[in-house]
């Protein structure tokens, strides 16, 4: 009798308590550190239909709305990401098409400076190449090649 007196009077209310404190104390902690903002706005309309049904006072349609706005707000944030991730690839395409012709004038630069081989210029003033003198004075020339004899005789 004592055995069982000591076991209802202190191990069970014991075993209760500690059940009582993994429930309302750690497994509810668990709960809040796993609580997002997604799954509060996604609890707002649950909140609001309990409220509508619970009373008798009716709720006004605006209400509703914001709720079924709510549930919904992964379509319209689906639907945003889609317009940013577009707008994203087409801004990556433009800047790939500027650096593809930045890198063909860059190029085209470079062979139009080598063309014009900057880098062996002669520098202003230098002295130049003495010509070579004709064999031919300007008369002799004035008859052509064969003529010049010719005319000489």
């Amino acid at each position: 009798m004592k055995q069982w007196w000591r076991r209802w009077t202190y191990e069970v209310p014991l075993a209760i308590g500690d059940a009582l404190w993994e429930v309302l104390v750690v497994q509810f902690a668990a709960l809040l550190d796993r609580l997002t903002v997604r799954k509060v706005i996604a609890f707002i309309p649950i909140v609001i239909l309990i409220g509508a049904y619970y009373h008798s006072i009716p709720i006004p349609p605006e209400l509703m709305l914001i709720g079924d706005f709510l549930a919904y707000i992964d379509i319209f944030s689906v639907l945003f990401l889609v317009g940013v991730l577009s707008r994203i690839t087409t801004i990556l395409f433009v800047v790939k098409q500027a650096a593809a012709r930045i890198a063909s004038l860059a190029g085209s630069v470079v062979a139009h400076l080598q063309r014009l081989d900057v880098r062996h210029r002669r520098q202003r003033g230098a002295p130049t190449r003495p010509r070579r003198k004709p064999d031919q004075s300007e008369d002799d020339r004035a008859y052509g090649g064969m003529w010049g004899q010719v005319a000489l005789a």
